[in-house]
């Protein structure tokens, strides 16, 4: 049972269809011109807070060009950057990569260049402040710099409002405002507790209702 929200957070796996692009409706756009291979700008840098859906993007993408039979490939700066192939690349964590990993980026930016690929490539802040290479900075403010703005308490309510009546159970309003005031603030983290609450609520036979959330969320705290 402590297992539950866990389990269930990776069952959704991230699409340009599933994000919810509240303020974000040109980059979604341009992500999808690029991927359409309609004529556009090749190189976007994404850049935002914790929780915006940064990753969520980067792997959206390149899952959507792999179902396009697309030459694809996704890096993590969490792991060391190695990217063999491709045309249409994604690099996450932009700003953790080291020194090896840096000069790495530099020559797939070169190369993608002369072989018209495209690049999306996520950071925490914009390229301006970045402590990277002076020539790796060069070539991320080569393109198009979005700023992924997260969805607003309202819109997060609005999307988990749905998200429950597409599971066939109500989500009381005050369940739901305790929900956003407690747990974390990143829609994929509160999409899973709700996954994990119609379970939960099933289980148990007990309706939705504040202790019953109270109860399933300590059981993660508690891991």
């Amino acid at each position: 049972m402590k297992q539950l929200v866990l389990d269930i957070a990776a069952d959704v796996a991230p699409s340009l269809e599933n994000f919810l692009a509240g303020r974000n409706a040109e980059l979604l756009h341009a992500l999808k011109t690029v991927l359409d291979g309609r004529v556009g700008e090749r190189f976007i840098y994404i850049w935002g807070e914790s929780g915006c859906g940064k990753t969520h993007l980067l792997r959206a993408w390149s899952r959507a060009a792999e179902q396009m039979s697309l030459p694809t490939a996704f890096s993590s700066a969490h792991a060391h950057m190695e990217i063999q192939g491709g045309e249409l690349i994604a690099v996450d964590d932009v700003e953790k990569l080291d020194e090896s990993g840096q000069i790495e980026l530099f020559h797939l930016y070169n190369r993608l260049r002369e072989s018209n690929g495209s690049l999306l490539v996520s950071g925490s802040i914009a390229p301006a402040g970045l402590a990277v290479r002076p020539d790796l900075l060069t070539r991320l403010g080569w393109g198009l710099v979005y700023q992924v703005h997260g969805l607003s308490d309202m819109e997060k309510g609005q999307a988990l409002q749905a998200h429950a009546r597409e599971r066939g159970f109500n989500l009381p309003q005050e369940v739901l405002d305790y929900l956003l005031r407690h747990w974390r603030r990143d829609l994929s983290s509160l999409m899973a507790v709700l996954d994990a609450l119609d379970r939960y609520t099933l289980e148990q036979q007990r309706p939705v209702t504040i202790p019953l959330l109270r109860q399933l969320l300590q059981l993660e705290l508690d891991l």
